[in-house]
């Protein structure tokens, strides 16, 4: 019940992102894009979104494939974590993070989601499953 619940409050968070991508929170979210990423941040913005919409869409409908839809967001969370050090390196201010200390307190969330993500699918056990 408790992976059900936490597969599903991390797919309606996804859609939820996905939305603030695409309205009131794009620039907030194009303020976390570091410098370095060689394309417009509108542009990684806009692909995030697309990529968030479809991973939370997954996580809530997708059944037969919840494993791998827990490894694809876990892998989203761990590509998109140089944008949270980039928020804390340049002391950013975006998403009510406008402290130091709020900045870094959210990097060590960033684990947190990605076993969450594995764990919430069934992603250990398919992985002790296989092993078998």
């Amino acid at each position: 019940m408790a992976q059900h619940t936490v597969r599903i409050i991390l797919g309606l968070f996804m859609i939820a992102a996905a939305l603030g991508h695409f309205t009131f929170q794009r620039q907030e979210f194009q303020a976390q894009v570091p410098n370095w990423i060689p394309l417009s941040k509108d542009l990684v913005v806009i692909l995030s979104g697309v990529v968030e919409i479809s991973l939370g869409l997954a996580m809530l409908c997708w059944k037969n494939k919840r494993p791998q839809i827990g490894f694809a967001l876990a892998l989203f969370y761990i590509l998109i974590f140089p944008g949270n050090i980039a928020q804390y390196l340049n002391h950013t201010d975006a998403f009510g993070l406008n402290t130091n200390s709020a900045r870094l307190a959210r990097l060590f969330f960033q684990p947190v989601l990605i076993l969450a993500a594995i764990w919430s699918t069934g992603g250990f056990a398919y992985l002790k499953n296989r092993k078998s």
